[in-house]
């Protein structure tokens, strides 16, 4: 399939799959799962362009690999999460404000603020699984080798440091403490570290296809709404708020990438 077709192909299933779970959303007063979707659907896409890609193809098969693995994984962790903690506090007062402020319905706001921003993002932000795939087949060089490591690096500290959490906050006597204990000792957001790793290191191998160059927005993007928008402010604004000890942790701990405490 022409790189184009597979574009406009992949576009239309985000926008149809982003629209149904609209639906649902508004049906369940709540538009928290979303996010899990956000991996499940990246991980579609991967498997799209895999269908759609030159048999063989090393890099293809290494960036479906590796997208299934992360997207799976987090997929998964995120639904948990939901199902059992019930509606995210960001969701629940971005769309109150909407519909206290704005008198806007749920629907009108959970699509426009949530659901049709979205889908554009996860399109944008998956080009280096769809670009890289379109490539004629070739073995893996140096580069996709360094990316693969990445990407492992990635899924690695995003699964560890979502565990680590989920252990430290199922003991009673850490409630209203900070973790700042494992890779939380290190960086304040590996599991934010670990996301960009992985999407840096699926388009160093993209990029090694040559005209995966063109994906670069991908990791680009995702990149800076992990650290200056959807990512570490929504996160470290509540806490800061919230939490007794987090200003000190802050001062203490790496923000983004993992660096020995300093000692204060």
């Amino acid at each position: 399939m022409p790189i184009l077709a597979l574009l406009f192909v992949n576009a239309l299933i985000t926008c149809l799959c982003f629209f149904v779970l609209w639906r649902i959303a508004c049906r369940l007063n709540d538009a928290s799962f979303v996010d899990s979707w956000w991996a499940f659907g990246i991980v579609l896409t991967a498997l799209v362009s895999f269908m759609n890609s030159e048999p063989g193809s090393a890099h293809a098969i290494a960036l479906t690999i590796l997208c299934t693995l992360w997207g799976v994984r987090l997929g998964g962790y995120l639904l948990w999460r939901w199902l059992t903690q019930g509606k995210d506090r960001r969701y629940a007062s971005l769309l109150g404000k909407a519909q206290s402020q704005k008198g806007w319905s749920f629907a009108k706001a959970s699509f426009w603020m949530v659901f049709a921003l979205q889908a554009p993002l996860q399109f944008m932000v998956s080009l280096p699984v769809q670009i890289g795939q379109m490539a004629p087949p070739s073995s893996l060089g140096v580069l996709a080798w360094l990316g693969v490591a990445m990407a492992l690096t990635g899924i690695a500290f995003e699964t560890i440091g979502d565990w680590q959490l989920t252990r430290f906050r199922a003991e009673p006597a850490n409630a209203g403490k900070v973790m700042d204990q494992g890779l939380w000792r290190y960086t304040r957001h590996p599991n934010y570290f670990g996301d960009a790793c992985l999407w840096w290191g699926l388009f160093l191998i993209a990029t090694e296809t040559i005209i995966g160059i063109w994906s670069l927005p991908g990791p680009v993007l995702v990149t800076v709404l992990l650290v200056k928008y959807s990512g570490i402010p929504t996160v470290e604004g509540h806490l800061t708020k919230r939490r007794a000890g987090y200003s000190d942790y802050v001062r203490r701990t790496s923000s983004f990438i993992p660096w020995p405490p300093k000692t204060i």
